[in-house]
Parts: structure tokens; C-alpha cells; sequence
């Protein structure tokens, strides 16, 4: 779930290549709702003995074996439930791969997009790994909205690049194309989302009166239930998440994707800014899955090539 202020570029790829991705997405999801096995559960990673990195984590998280992580299991294909209950997607696989490289298991604990970086603080959990974009505000702990200093801010780990998307109900556009279409129109979105901050910029330059009429909701589900029940106009989320909802909810019959994507930005998997041996031992395991390909059978795997990287970075948010 992305997060940023103002638009700073238009990912360069065609619609035609963005929508063929869809149909990736939607084959692969439909297939690994019975096949994925729950992250939360499964034993998954190899014993801290030997795991090629363990000796990079901090001593009381290898001896724990566990590193706790906040998501908001509610946005699929990055994290859901699938229909057994099992926590699936991009995100817990990358955790279990970057858990066999660090000898721990990465727990996935649900919460509230808006209220992860809080638990991050309060050490309920050691990362947040939620589709979250790194940006320098997230970075310096500044609110995205006031501008003022609210924490200490984090570090992130960028894994995946992903834009934002407009997506309707299908065969009713209403012309819409651009986030200018939306003034005197009304959007739902995620609440602390990128979606959220650009139609809240976007509405102050509507003119004539003719403002976005924005709703917010906890989680993306929600925003799409109320999308398709005729309560808003539009919606917005990450482009793998709108994609992924066009194919998939009412069998492709609900939803089509509107216009090109925007705000292309890194996700971040955010570690406390007291924790660099943390970050950086992340870091590590990153880049060696990169390296040994399982990163790649990952991205595939989700049908989301568009957005994978070739190194792991540290803060590249702008």
C-alpha cells in the first residue's frame, strides 16, 4: 500500500502489457488459493544451524527464532487469507524465503494498514512487511498529511516497485481516465494509502466547486464492497491489488481498470531505525534470494514480473 503526497512519474509501460498482466495474476492467484500452504503455521525455515545468514541477526532474535511481522492481511495478491484461512501471497512467500536464508521464521500478525508502523514503534512487532512504500516521510517519521514530526521514524528494505491505479465498475467508466476525471465524482480508498493522499491532493485542485468526495475504509475489501455495490464511483489501490480485484471479483464481471498507473514507488519491508543489524540482515538475505533465484520463481509465481528488482536497497524512497 503505497503512500506519497504529489505524483512522481507514470510508470512507462503500456496499457496493453498492464492488462495482460492482469490475466497473470488472476490464472496464478485462482490457482494458489488451494495450493499455498498458511505462512503463519507452516514450519518453513531451516534451523538457525544452517541457514547460511543466521549469524547476522541480532542474538535475541536468533535465539528466539521468530521474527514477528505486521501486515494487513487483506489486500491480494501482496497478503490475504485464502478460503481456508491460511495467510498466502507475495509478501508471507518472501518471508519464508528470507527466513530459509536467516535461520528464523517470519510470523505474519494481522493489523490495520494505518496502525503498523505504530506497532513497530511500540515493538509489538520487529518489521512491517505490508505492501508499504517507502517514502522520506515514512523514513523521518513525518505524517504524511500535516507534515509534522509524529515519530522517529524507519528504515526500509525495498523489495518491489508498484504504481496506483483507478480502477470502476465495469462498462461504467463515466470517462474517467485520470485523477482530474474524478472532481464532483466520488472515490474509496484504503485510509493512509497512497490512493488516499493523491485524492485528497488531487481534490484541492478541482475547480468550481466540484471537490472528490473521498471515503475511507480500514482495509482495500471494504472499499471494493462498497464500489460494487453502487456506493462510489471509482476506487484506487496499488496496481497488482486493482489488477488483481478486476480479474477476480464477480469472475472479471465486477470491476476494469481505468487510465495508467501513476506514483511508481518502492515497497519497503520497515525495521526500526534502533535495529540496523536487523536491517541490514534482511538486507542480506534480499539480495541472496535474488541471487539464488527464489525471489524471481516467487515473483512469477504471483504473475507480477512488472514489479520485481535487481537489488535489494536500503531507503530509496523519495
Amino acid at each position: 500500500m503505497t503512500a506519497s503526497s504529489i505524483c512522481r512519474r507514470t510508470v512507462g509501460k503500456s496499457a496493453k502489457s498492464r492488462i495482460a498482466a492482469v490475466g497473470t495474476i488472476a490464472v496464478v492467484g485462482s490457482l494458489l488459493l488451494s495450493g499455498c500452504g498458511d505462512q503463519t503455521n507452516d514450519k518453513g525455515s531451516d534451523s538457525v544451524s544452517n541457514a547460511p545468514l543466521a549469524d547476522k541477526l541480532p542474538k535475541d532474535i536468533r535465539d528466539a527464532g521468530v521474527i514477528k511481522v505486521g501486515s494487513d492481511i487483506a489486500y491480494p495478491p501482496v497478503e490475504f487469507k485464502d478460503k481456508s484461512g491460511n495467510t498466502v501471497g507475495i509478501d508471507p512467500d518472501l518471508g519464508e524465503a528470507l527466513g530459509k536464508q536467516l535461520g528464523v521464521k517470519f510470523e505474519f500478525e494481522n493489523g490495520t494498514f494505518d496502525t503498523l508502523l505504530g506497532g513497530l514503534r511500540s515493538k509489538r512487532y520487529q518489521v512491517a512487511m505490508s505492501a508499504m512504500t517507502d517514502t522520506k516521510n515514512r523514513q523521518e517519521g513525518v505524517d504524511e498529511e500535516t507534515g509534522k514530526k509524529v515519530g522517529d521514524g524507519v528504515d526500509f528494505v525495498d523489495y518491489f516497485t508498484a504504481g496506483v491505479s483507478i480502477y470502476t465498475k465495469k462498462g461504467d467508466d463515466q470517462s474517467i481516465k485520470t485523477w482530474s476525471d474524478l472532481c464532483g465524482k466520488k472515490i474509496v480508498v484504503q485510509r493512509g494509502t497512497v490512493s488516499h493522499d493523491l485524492a485528497k491532493a488531487e481534490s484541492k485542485k478541482c475547480k468550481g466547486g466540484k471537490k472528490i468526495a473521498i471515503e475511507q475504509y480500514d482495509n482495500d475489501q471494504q472499499a471494493q464492497a462498497r464500489l460494487r455495490s453502487g456506493g462510489a464511483d471509482a476506487g484506487s489501490s496499488d496496481f497488482p491489488v486493482a489488477a488483481y480485484a478486476v480479474k477476480t471479483s464477480g469472475g472479471g464481471k465486477d470491476f476494469e481498470l481505468v487510465g495508467e498507473q501513476v506514483e511508481a514507488a518502492p515497497y519497503g519491508i520497515a525495521v526500526s531505525k534502533k535495529n540496523p543489524e536487523l536491517r541490514d540482515a534482511i538486507k542480506a538475505a534480499l539480495d541472496a534470494i535474488i541471487k539464488n533465484g527464489d525471489y524471481e520463481k516467487i515473483i512469477k509465481k504471483w504473475g507480477v514480473e512488472d514489479g520485481a528488482v535487481e537489488k535489494a536497497e536500503i531507503n530509496g524512497g523519495k
